[in-house]
């Protein structure tokens, strides 16, 4: 019986004790009262809970609803994160491997993953040396996504330009007991997803099995994933309750090369292969995690996370890189929230170290396969990171925020395939750094928060840009510091997430392509230091519901990256990223009557031409792209979509490659976007 229906017997008994007195004793019916068992998890926070938490943080935070993404097509980032206001996403050739930045984060990262902090459930998905692989993740799996853009990812110890990006996983909790999903569409499409969750006594759990296949918009562009993600969370005590999570990938796809401008013009789905032809990016990966939380108090918590993962790569690029890593890491974090001279105060501490072995063959590629064996490397990757943050609230309405992170280092590479000492390429390299952040956010109204902080960031380099190119070549670490300043809030007709940034960054780790010997079509990257960028921009995420049930959603981005009085290049823009890019839906969304119907047009747009030279020399194309979706919940069991994209069939540039100094010619640096496609979907639920 909860406390509601135990007050109200309690109540109605009272005339009846009175009248005791009187008469005499008076025997009343027994009364069984029952503790209602916890329907959420203490691991795995509930979407109310998380945007609880988001709306404490003075400055860009974002909550990704997947039901929301789910009414359209759920296959790349760019699917799940392309609507998140400030991030950066673009699929390279309609596939899971994408372009992730926020503010500018790995800015000319056209593969893998850097600058920021990817997480499936809290428990970091990057590897120990700061890279991440796109294919961990399954989306489908996910009840909501948090984005932390930049310093505000302090709460999870990121440092990074970029912040944090954690997907979270349905638990018995919040899953259905039994979902099926299937998609599928233009160029083989086709993904299916089927899911089981269930809370049994103080156990509950959840299954996500997933398959995806496609042949591609593009020659060579073939990729296919087997999945398997699952969590299982037991409540040891009322206070104690321990998480254990598994996750299994298998992927393989096939990697179509760079396009000229006139190609990309006149045949955009040429695979264009290049003298050492076909390349590749196979991927094994398994991971598993724990997390428990310790209630020590009503005012104090403790969180244990440890991970393992094993990754095995199968990459013919420029050469055949194939490696075998392993990394571990554990996260502790202790929270208390309680009383400071009078006010309120919460208070949160943290330490997460994290070390990862990876063992590295490179062959020649001989059309994909290994030819003569050409380096042996082994690289190590040690981390140790601390960080706290102390929340002091004012006024009811007024909260400070104040916050540091530390960040020890070390990359240290072993050259076991030489003839001569001339020919050894092991080194070593240590960075470390402190980073401050101070903030304020102020409640003007109930449902209205304007915020402003001040911010450091720092990112030692991955192997990717310590040795991913034709040579080893040891960078210093990128540091800078950010100003934020912005506003978040909802209305009956309106919600909005805005934020205004500026950054000035020392040693920004940039990314060129180099061609190997031959001027080889395909180009392996180095990564130098610039000595001083500045990043500026805007982020505008609104939702607006406009009379006769039409609803507005868009994300905009204004971005102003350059040189700082370089000596080469001057105050000139970075290049590779527009300057400007939206993506927006109309919806009309039925009523009752209309069983949930919706659909309407979607829109992408990149008004201006932007370089991929740092000298300015040439550019890509600006484009416009549309298509049309609809669907519906027809009840508590089905829905469908319908979803068409680039109706106009539009040929544009998706990403760049970058170059120091394009002379005004045209060049393969060019990977086109998918032409005119269509997508239906159907979900059985029970």
């Amino acid at each position: 019986m909860n406390k509601t229906k135990k007050s109200i017997a309690i109540m109605m008994a009272l005339p009846l004790l009175a009248e005791a007195e009187h008469e005499g004793t008076l025997v009343l019916d027994e009364v069984h009262v029952v503790a209602e068992r916890p329907k959420t998890s203490s691991t795995q926070p509930s979407k109310e809970a998380a945007k609880e938490a988001l709306s404490k943080t003075a400055g860009g935070t974002t909550l990704v609803d997947m039901d929301k993404v789910r009414e359209g097509r759920v296959s790349t980032y760019q699917d799940s994160l392309g609507l998140a206001t400030g991030v950066y996403i673009q699929s390279r050739f309609g596939a899971e491997e994408s372009r992730l930045s926020i503010r500018g984060s790995g800015l000319q990262r056209t593969f893998h993953g850097r600058g920021l902090k990817l997480m499936q459930d809290g428990v970091p998905v990057n590897l120990a040396d700061g890279s991440f692989d796109f294919q961990a993740i399954e989306p489908l799996a996910a009840s909501y996504v948090e984005v932390y853009r930049g310093a505000n990812a302090l709460r999870y110890g990121a440092s990074n330009l970029g912040g944090a990006i954690n997907f979270l996983s349905h638990t018995g909790y919040t899953a259905p007991r039994l979902e099926a999903r299937y998609e599928a569409g233009t160029y083989d499409y086709s993904r299916a997803s089927v899911s089981t969750g269930e809370v049994i006594g103080d156990l509950d759990y959840y299954v996500n099995a997933s398959y995806f296949d496609q042949r591609g918009f593009r020659d060579f562009a073939d990729q296919m994933a087997h999945r398997v993600n699952a969590n299982v969370g037991y409540k040891i005590s009322p206070d104690i309750e321990t998480r254990f999570y598994v996750g299994y990938t298998h992927s393989d796809s096939n990697l179509p090369g760079n396009l000229t401008k006139a190609q990309l013009k006149n045949d955009p789905s040429d695979a264009f292969l290049g003298s050492v032809g076909q390349q590749k990016r196979n991927i094994d990966l398994f991971r598993i995690a724990n997390k428990t939380n310790i209630q020590l108090s009503d005012q104090s918590s403790l969180q244990v996370s440890g991970y393992f993962s094993h990754k095995d790569l199968f990459h013919p690029i420029f050469q055949v890189v194939d490696q075998d890593t392993n990394d571990y890491g554990i996260d502790i974090r202790f929270q208390h929230k309680g009383e400071l001279v009078g006010h309120r105060n919460e208070f949160i501490l943290g330490f997460n170290p994290s070390a990862g072995v990876g063992y590295d063959e490179r062959n020649v590629n001989l059309q994909g396969r290994k030819g003569a064996l050409v380096n042996k490397l082994e690289n190590r990757s040690r981390n140790l990171e601390a960080y706290a943050e102390n929340r002091f609230f004012v006024t009811d309405g007024l909260t400070l925020i104040a916050g540091l992170q530390y960040t020890h280092s070390q990359r240290n590479l072993t050259d076991k395939f030489f003839s001569n000492a001339s020919q050894n390429e092991s080194f070593k390299a240590t960075y470390v750094q402190t980073n401050p952040k101070i903030g304020v956010l102020y409640d003007l109204k109930p449902n209205v928060q304007l915020f402003a902080n001040l911010s450091r960031s720092y990112e030692p380099p991955s192997f990717g840009e310590l040795a991913g190119g034709i040579r080893p070549n040891i960078v210093k670490a990128q540091e800078g510091t950010t100003f934020e300043v912005g506003s978040r809030g909802n209305s009956e007709s309106i919600d909005w997430d805005v934020a205004v940034y500026y950054g000035k960054l020392k040693n920004e780790l940039l990314q060129t392509a180099v061609f190997a010997a031959g001027n080889n079509p395909v180009p392996a990257a180095q990564t130098t230091n610039a000595d001083r960028t500045i990043h500026a921009g805007l982020e505008f995420g609104m939702t607006a519901r406009l009379p006769l049930n039409i609803e507005w959603r868009h994300s905009l981005l204004v971005n102003r990256f350059k040189f700082d009085g370089d000596n080469t290049f001057g105050n000139n823009t970075l290049p590779g990223i527009q300057k400007s890019l939206m993506r927006a839906e109309l919806m009309y969304r039925g009523n009752d009557r209309l069983n949930g119907i919706y659909f309407g047009p979607t829109f992408e747009w990149s008004p201006q031409d932007y370089y991929v030279d740092f000298a300015e020399t040439f550019k890509a194309d600006s484009y416009f792209l549309w298509g049309l979706k609809a669907g519906q919940k027809v009840n508590q069991h089905w829905s469908w979509f319908v979803e068409g994209r680039n109706l106009a069939d539009q040929k544009y540039a998706a990403t760049t490659s970058v170059v120091r100094n394009q002379n005004g010619a045209d060049g393969a640096l060019f990977l086109p976007g998918d032409g005119r496609t269509a997508y239906l979907g159907v979900t059985w639920t029970y």
